[in-house]
Order: C-alpha cells, then structure tokens, then sequence
C-alpha cells in the first residue's frame, strides 16, 4: 500500500508544480507590470486629492471609448513636440494621435483573443499583432525590447489575469498635413 501512496503523492506533486510555477510567472509579470510603466499610459487618469492618478476601476483598459477627443491643439514650433489628453490615454505628435491599447482580457476589445506569440512578435517588431499597423509612441518599444522571452510571457500570463474590461480603443488618426489644417 505505501508504494502506491507514493505514487499518488509523486503525481499530486507533478501537477502542482507546473501550476506553482504558472503562479510565480503570473507574480513575476505583476510585478513586470507594476514597475514598468504600464498603467502610466493603459489605465485612464482621474483626478484625486494629489492631483492625476490612475484609475484602478479601469486598470489597463485603455484609452476610454467614450472620450471623444477634439483636434490636437497645434503647437508652437520650439522644444514641446507632444500632447497627452488629461486622462493619459491619448497622444497627439509627429505621428498623428494615438490612443493606448486595452490590455485587459476582453475578447472583443482587449488581449483575450491574443496569443503568447502575438503580444511576443508585438513587443519584438513595434507592429501591431507583429505584422499590422506600427505601435505608436509613447509605447517605449526600443525599452521593453529588452524584456527577455520569460519576462513578455510572464507580462501576458499577468495580462490574462486582470478583469477584462469591455472598451473599445479608437484606431489611430493620421498626423494632419498642411493641407488638411
């Protein structure tokens, strides 16, 4: 009877680990998350008692769908080059205005759809899914390029763990040219 009371043990401690393990790359990405910037830009801004914060109740989730944002004021030619809308959400530049993604698990408006292989080629390639439109500033790229393959799973295992919130991210708008002011 003891053999096979090792044998039930050995397998109840084979398929806890890859769950123990699943946990600790889940805390490595939280932590990844929590320290790399990512809810400065991907949860929306409110205003509290010290001033902008991000708001936890819509951590991740983006850009607000329903922010409808007016034309990014043009500015005076000198050292300012961008404009961030209260909310931190949406970025008028060079390259047009962007808004940040919803990196929650909603599957029509978020990552929950995505694979390791598209949040990895994204980060790897600066192009959305690896193979669409470029991310677009201030998405620091070139930065998080220097994640390791272990460090963007961790990032994604985390990303899959939040509560999915349903927003749905405006596209980007081109930059307006001479001819369009």
């Amino acid at each position: 009877m003891k053999p096979a009371l090792s044998l039930i043990a050995s397998a109840l401690l084979a398929a806890a680990l890859p769950a123990a393990a699943q946990d600790s790359s889940v805390a490595r990405g939280k932590y990844l998350v929590s320290t790399s910037g990512c809810h400065d830009c991907h949860t929306p801004f409110k205003f509290g008692p010290n001033g902008p914060e991000p708001d936890m109740s819509r951590a991740l989730s983006g850009h607000p769908e329903g922010l409808q944002m007016p034309p990014a004021p043009k500015l005076a030619e000198g050292p300012w080059l961008v404009v961030s809308s209260a909310t931190n959400t949406a970025w008028s530049g060079p390259w047009g205005v962007s808004f940040t993604a919803n990196l929650t698990p909603d599957a029509e408006t978020g990552l929950g759809k995505w694979t390791l292989k598209d949040f990895v080629a994204t980060i790897r390639t600066g192009r959305h899914l690896g193979r669409g439109r470029p991310v677009l500033p201030p998405m620091p790229i070139p930065v998080y390029n220097n994640f390791n393959d272990a460090d963007l799973e961790a990032i994604f295992r985390y990303l899959q763990t939040v509560p999915a919130v349903r927003n749905r991210v405006p596209e980007p708008l081109a930059p307006l040219t001479a001819s369009s002011q």
